[in-house]
């Protein structure tokens, strides 16, 4: 799973949704053995306090999930399966405090309650990755949301990062041992120097069209030739090099 849809409100719909299933499924199909007296009371009030303790336990997951998209803006499996092995842990033990809690008073050691809950963690957990990837469905389009796609550019320096929009990156220019960032913001061209090479800027944003040795452009900032060897970009110009105009001849 490549993909996210990083909105809280989405998965807390998530999260309700498979804490209902929790409940009917632990009040109906009883995963364990109860009260010597199958009290009908006694697993209500377990099979409640089980969906509300997968609810948070799923939403505490979305705010971790939360933090790490913030941190790194892409997904992946790793952190796909990261985020589920984590709401897993987390409902398991939450749930078994509340079994063992004066209220219920189970009778179950966590190894025996780990193993009778870990056929319902079979079923449940192929439940949760569906109910995860149907949220995507609710994603902005794909032009839409490549266009708001946040960079991370980050220097040889600790300290060397800009977080900016895809769209409003102009360009990028080699400045001897330097790269100097051009980008848009609140309508006016601003620019960071940051110690690294253009090389490896453009293996991480592969879009940016190399128009000359010492200069990439961001293709939607493209306005017009001004003449044979320099284009009009969004509040600059830049040189084009005889060997690299085939690169934006289709612009």
């Amino acid at each position: 799973m490549n993909k996210l849809n990083p909105s809280i409100k989405h998965h807390t719909y998530v999260g309700l949704f498979v804490g209902f299933w929790i409940y009917f499924f632990t009040f109906y199909i009883r995963p364990f053995n109860g009260p010597s007296f199958s009290d009908s009371l006694w697993w209500e009030f377990l099979s409640i306090g089980f969906s509300l303790i997968t609810f948070l336990s799923y939403f505490i997951s979305t705010l971790f999930q939360d933090s790490i998209y913030q941190q790194f803006f892409k997904w992946n499996i790793f952190f796909e399966i990261l985020i589920i092995l984590l709401f897993l842990f987390l409902n398991l033990i939450f749930t078994y405090l509340y079994y063992k809690s004066p209220f219920l008073n189970g009778i179950l050691t966590f190894s025996e309650f780990s193993n009778a809950t870990f056929k319902s963690a079979i079923i449940f957990t192929p439940i949760l990755v569906f109910s995860r990837r149907f949220t995507i469905k609710f994603l902005p389009k794909e032009k839409k949301k490549k266009e708001n796609e946040i960079l991370t550019i980050k220097g040889d320096y600790k300290l060397d990062i800009l977080k900016i929009l895809k769209s409003d990156l102009v360009c990028i220019s080699k400045s001897q041992n330097y790269i100097e960032v051009f980008f848009i913001e609140n309508g006016i061209l601003k620019s960071k120097l940051m110690r690294s090479s253009l090389k490896k800027i453009q293996k991480e944003l592969f879009f940016l069209i190399q128009v000359h040795r010492s200069h990439l452009i961001n293709p939607q900032h493209f306005k017009s030739w001004k003449n044979q060897n320099i284009v009009l970009l969004t509040q600059i110009e830049i040189p084009v090099s005889k060997n690299y105009k085939k690169n934006i001849s289709t612009l």
